[in-house]
């Protein structure tokens, strides 16, 4: 073999090695790069890493409103909609007016319950009030006062999530809607927000007529601890993780800081779903 083709093929040698040297740390960041920026699997069974957003403190079920943490933008219910004009959705229970709107998603949750009560022959139900916009809320700050009533941003019927319940028969602290709404509206995703025990906590006076929609298990969890939804976010802040059991099912709980756009992890084989506390961080909660 001449002298100058041995040597050119030495030169290709070495130069393939140092190309493939100087490609593989650079397809090794461009993979790591793709799961911290995507829904993507970690390694199996410890599920995925997830981009959230700091907006995302703001949104969901679990969404803290009172006259501290006032509803921000994007926090209201995106599926608001008028009852009077969607009296598909009105089935079993009775609305005050042609005013009233509230969530589908708690409409049909709501529906639901009712439907469990009228097998038990409780069946006089009404929604009385739901979603309000700041004018409406405003105006009932006006007329009511502090103790009955909080300024509008600061109220759950700006967020859609609140409603105030009825009876057709008497006032609900004396009829049968609401003592049955007492023993079982927990098992619906329902809460009574602000009980006659924890009005120091709440800031708002006895309310036998506002439920407030968290969904399973939150509810059940409260009612079995007597926790407020104040004190439930802080002891969810506190514990980090929990586990629980409702009628069979298990549910994991998780509570997860967010002071700027992140990552968490979540399950890659299992539902779950999100909701921020509207304070500093977002709840995920493991479906069964």
């Amino acid at each position: 073999m001449k002298k100058w083709v041995f040597w050119f093929v030495i030169v290709a040698l070495l130069g393939y090695e140092a190309y493939q040297q100087h490609k593989a740390p650079r397809e090794k960041v461009e993979q790591s790069q793709v799961v911290n920026t995507a829904y993507a699997a970690t390694s199996p069974g410890k599920g995925l890493t997830i981009k959230v957003t700091k907006d995302q403190i703001y949104q969901g079920s679990l969404v803290l409103i009172n006259n501290d943490y006032p509803i921000h933008s994007g926090g209201m219910q995106p599926d608001i909609l008028n009852l009077f004009e969607n009296k598909e959705l009105v089935k079993g229970f009775g609305i005050l007016d042609n005013t009233v709107r509230l969530s589908r998603t708690v409409v049909e949750s709501f529906t639901t319950m009712i439907q469990a009560a009228a097998k038990d022959g409780v069946r006089h139900f009404m929604i009385n009030s739901g979603y309000r916009d700041n004018k409406e809320q405003s105006q009932l700050y006006k007329d009511m006062g502090a103790n009955y009533a909080l300024p509008a941003g600061h109220s759950e019927h700006n967020l859609g999530l609140g409603l105030d319940i009825g009876s057709t028969q008497g006032e609900m602290s004396q009829s049968d809607e609401g003592e049955w709404l007492i023993r079982n509206a927990a098992d619906y995703g329902f809460i009574l927000r602000y009980p006659k025990d924890k009005t120091a906590i709440t800031g708002i006076q006895f309310e036998p007529w506002h439920f407030r929609y968290v969904g399973l298990p939150h509810s059940v969890i409260m009612k079995q601890m007597n926790l407020s939804l104040e004190e439930y976010l802080a002891y969810l802040k506190q514990q980090k993780n929990i586990t629980t059991k409702v009628k069979g099912k298990i549910y994991e709980i998780s509570y997860h800081p967010i002071t700027q756009n992140s990552t968490i992890q979540v399950p890659n084989n299992r539902s779950y779903t999100l909701s921020g506390n509207n304070m500093d961080g977002i709840i995920v909660t493991v479906l069964p």
